[in-house]
């Protein structure tokens, strides 16, 4: 009994005609036939009653139908645990990230995978948040930090590394670098006509900066665009003007003055993200499941 046996019957059997069934399993129907004869040659039994207009099983071959199906399935399922255990050793994972993401978080994650599956080489791609999303979305990427003011799309899951508030950062001596309101912060509503410097369109910080402004009436005016948040800062401190940051980058030594922006605060996260639809990759769906780990107890 060879398993090319099983599959021809099975696929006589739900077919209910020889001609379907070679034309599904891409053999010529004769020889189906010719394998199908022999399969009920080695088990002593006619499996198929050939009399009628269509082809049906006989008592034995109705018997025999559930075991024909479960072998060719433990088959399959073999070979899915073998692809998956060849995807382990010698796989690949591609990992987007905004431009110059440098989250502790994500190097210990990435490190621990690695150790774990020393054969699976990992690839970092950066871009804009926009272009990481239709990364994800047509396979390119795996899984990819990404900036979010908004709610995260439907089709997309994912773990928040980073949820924080943006804040102002100006150069030394600028008049801003002092208390804007008496109180040492700045509302949404100040920024209106101040040049600003910030990240392009598409980015998460750019996205809650447009949605703030918009919300108070009107538009931000950006004089200045850089891809990389350590450049925005840098730019800010040579006081080519106002930048909108996240707190965290605002803490660096190197960062020019901060002024809170209140009034309302404005926020971003950074978030792991993934396909909701299950990744054909097996590496990528063992490194999911430990970017899923990282979600705190509900």
């Amino acid at each position: 009994m060879e398993l090319h046996q099983l599959e021809y019957f099975v696929a006589v059997a739900e077919e209910a005609s020889f001609t379907r069934a070679a034309g599904r399993v891409h053999v010529a129907q004769p020889g189906v036939s010719a394998q199908v004869r022999r399969l009920e040659s080695e088990l002593g039994q006619q499996l198929l009653d050939r009399s009628g207009r269509s082809v049906r099983l006989t008592e034995v071959g109705s018997a025999v139908l559930p075991f024909a199906r479960a072998a060719l399935d433990a088959v399959a399922n073999a070979r899915l645990a073998v692809d998956d255990l060849a995807g382990l050793v010698r796989g690949q994972v591609t990992v987007g990230m905004v431009s110059g993401c440098a989250l502790p978080v994500l190097a210990e994650l990435l490190a621990g995978f690695h150790d774990h599956h020393p054969g699976v080489a990992i690839a970092l791609v950066e871009d804009n948040s926009d272009r990481l999303v239709e990364r994800l979305r047509d396979g390119r990427l795996d899984l990819a930090v990404i900036g979010w003011a908004e709610q995260t799309p439907a089709d997309i899951d994912s773990v928040v590394l980073v949820d924080e508030e943006l804040v102002a950062a100006v150069a030394p001596g600028h008049p801003l670098a002092g208390a804007v309101d008496g109180a040492g912060t700045i509302t949404i509503r100040q920024l209106r006509d101040l040049p600003l410097v910030s990240l392009p369109r598409g980015t998460g910080v750019r996205a809650a900066l447009d949605a703030a402004c918009a919300a108070a009436g009107f538009a931000p005016r950006i004089v200045f665009e850089a891809s990389a948040l350590p450049m925005v800062v840098t730019m800010a401190a040579q006081g080519l003007g106002l930048a909108v940051i996240p707190e965290s980058v605002a803490s660096r030594p190197d960062a020019p003055a901060i002024v809170p922006i209140v009034n309302p605060a404005v926020r971003s996260r950074l978030e792991l993200a993934w396909r909701r639809e299950p990744s054909a990759n097996p590496a990528a769906r063992v490194l999911i499941e430990q970017v899923r780990a990282l979600r705190s107890p509900s």
